[in-house]
Parts: structure tokens; C-alpha cells; sequence
């Protein structure tokens, strides 16, 4: 019996069509861990949010979006809105104060990269600043879901856009 002889890079090109024709048949997406890692920090970040520990909240939202963009709005009883928004790549680093059951993460930017909306402030009315420190409180943060939050963000801040 002949053994068929294909060349070096022949028996590549044909190993890779053969992979590649099987991670199509059978579903395969490349995305699909960055999804899980976007759900995953999202699902995070909303059951670890201490709405309690900034004031009266009316309701809030607080998202990593696929753009790798963190958002943060909160409205208060009295009407007041606060909104933060920055893109992950202007990330420097990111801390933890506190204690397993209530503590803040803090999200820093090396420069002022933050945005920061505020509005219905019966003291300062309408501002538009920019800020180096996101601070978001929480709750029920085990070491362990603290660290992987930090990779699902430093992920997104690596991220080639």
C-alpha cells in the first residue's frame, strides 16, 4: 500500500482547512470567551453594586459595555444624576478598599480621563468635569471574584480596538 507524500507546507494548508472546515461545522466562535468575559464582569459589577452605601437611590446602572467603555449613572430620590464614563484603555490600575462584605473599588486613570456629569444638583446645578478615580461601592467582594474582575477589565483595557 502507497502512503500518499504531500510537501511540508502542503500538509499545513491542508490540516488548517480541515481545522478550520470543523470549527464551522461544529459552531466554534472565537468571540465567545470575550462574551463570557463581558457577561461576566457585567453579571459582577450588578450583584456586587452597594446602591445603599452612596445615598437614597431611586435606581442606577452600572455596565462594562463591548466597546470597553465602564458606565455608571445613578439617580437619586431627589432627583439629582450623577454619570461617569471612561474607556478602559486609559486605565492605570485598580484597588480595593475594604473588607469582604463593603468596601470601594477604585479605578484610576494616569490623567483626568474620567467623564463626570452631573445633574438636578440643588447645590452645584449642571456640571461637566473630568476626574482620575472612579470610586464604586460594593458589597460581598470575595477575593477571588475581586481578581477576576481585575483580569476581565485589564483584558478589555489590552484589547486591540
Amino acid at each position: 500500500m502507497l502512503k500518499p507524500h504531500l510537501p511540508g507546507a502542503v500538509k499545513y494548508i491542508v490540516t488548517g482547512v480541515l481545522l478550520l472546515a470543523s470549527t464551522v461545522n461544529y459552531g466554534f466562535d472565537p468571540d465567545v470567551s470575550e462574551l463570557k468575559m463581558l457577561g461576566w464582569g457585567n453579571k459582577c459589577l450588578t450583584q456586587c453594586f452597594d446602591a445603599d452605601a452612596t445615598g437614597k437611590l431611586k435606581k442606577w446602572e452600572l455596565t462594562l459595555n463591548a466597546n470597553a467603555f465602564i458606565r455608571l449613572r445613578r439617580t437619586y430620590q431627589n432627583g439629582k444624576l450623577e454619570y461617569f464614563s471612561f474607556q478602559l484603555q486609559r486605565l492605570d490600575d485598580m484597588d480595593y478598599l475594604g473588607t469582604v462584605n463593603a468596601g470601594t473599588i477604585k479605578l484610576r486613570t494616569t490623567d483626568a480621563d474620567i467623564i463626570v456629569q452631573t445633574y438636578n444638583d440643588r447645590k452645584g446645578g449642571d456640571v461637566d468635569s473630568m476626574a482620575s478615580v472612579l470610586s464604586i461601592p460594593v458589597k460581598n467582594m470575595e477575593p477571588e471574584k475581586l481578581d477576576s474582575l481585575r483580569n476581565v477589565l485589564l483584558y478589555f483595557k489590552n484589547r486591540n480596538m
